[in-house]
């Protein structure tokens, strides 16, 4: 990377950017310098087989992947890092800002934060893994904005190497807007390398963001980036026309109903629920009616017929 560039990575999130997702956008848009997987977490002491499946070498085609784990206990941070140490990998990101109020209610993600303690816990776990690079994403707190103050000398002290920061707190999930101004009370106050995630729409949003606070490392794009696949591209290189935006989209579409395909075993209705999760977010601007059309279709053939028609 050269110096003084910013980084754009795109953010992990549960049920979109999986393996699927990151490889087909690698091929098709890019603009990223790494993708961070979903969070990986135990379920009754054991990591999901999905799970493993979503982060193995194998299955990702990315150039630079950094798993994302969710832990509340010294315990399960280690079981997570020697996982995922075991299949080759070097960097890992801790999951402190998830605001689901099932993962929070748990004391992980968001829920984390009002517990310094339990920071303080797996921040020295961290450091028995000298091999390993450990980021943390977080929030400003899971009930109240100036919860991260606590936490900021434990992080200064640590041995993380990045802090991404989404400056809304846990209960407002992702309702209201991002406080900038307790975003800025951070950066000052943090020393480690500091990435801003939380409301990317344009490339306009993303320069703002950069020029309000120039020591940043760089941006984290998540829904803005679902919505709208050649954002960081166009960020780096300028904006595509809408036919070529189409046309890429159709392509990168394609590449995940392959693999869907491939890996889902439960027949056409789980496949094409599978795929119609990505219009969620994908392309806000498209005609309604083709919209409509695409996630009113119950078979596969319909379905794909209904996408090509949208994006021809």
């Amino acid at each position: 990377m050269k110096e003084n560039v910013p980084v754009i990575y795109a953010a992990p999130l549960q049920g979109f950017t999986e393996a699927a997702w990151r490889n087909a956008h690698a091929q098709c848009f890019g603009g990223v310098e790494a993708y961070y997987t979903p969070f990986v977490r135990l379920e009754k002491g054991v990591i999901r087989n999905k799970d493993k499946r979503d982060v193995s070498p194998d299955e990702n085609t990315v150039s630079r992947l950094i798993p994302q784990v969710i832990a509340s206990e010294p315990e399960e941070l280690r079981q997570l890092t020697d996982f995922l140490a075991g299949v080759g990998y070097r960097e890992l990101d801790v999951n402190m800002g998830c605001p689901f109020p099932l993962i929070v209610r748990r004391g992980k993600g968001a829920g984390i934060l009002s517990s310094p303690e339990k920071v303080a816990a797996l921040l020295e776990t961290m450091r028995t893994f000298p091999e390993i690079r450990f980021s943390v994403k977080m929030r400003l707190g899971g009930q109240e904005p100036d919860e991260w103050r606590a936490l900021v000398p434990l992080l200064n002290g640590s041995c993380v190497t990045q802090v991404t920061l989404h400056p809304r707190i846990g209960k407002q999930q992702y309702k209201g807007t991002v406080d900038r101004e307790a975003f800025r009370a951070f950066y000052e106050a943090c020393e480690l390398p500091l990435v801003y995630n939380g409301d990317l729409q344009t490339v306009a949003d993303i320069r703002e963001v950069l020029e309000a606070f120039p020591r940043l490392k760089g941006v984290m794009l998540g829904r803005g980036l679902l919505a709208n696949p050649s954002l960081a591209l166009a960020f780096r290189e300028g904006e595509l026309s809408e036919g070529e935006l189409k046309a890429r989209t159709a392509q990168m579409h394609r590449l995940m109903y392959l693999y869907y395909h491939r890996v889902i075993e439960g027949g056409e209705a789980q496949l094409v629920a599978k795929l119609k999760t990505c219009w969620e977010y994908l392309l806000p601007e498209l005609d309604k009616k083709q919209r409509k059309a695409i996630l009113k279709s119950n078979r596969l053939d319909g379905y794909l017929r209904a996408v090509e028609e949208a994006l021809r």
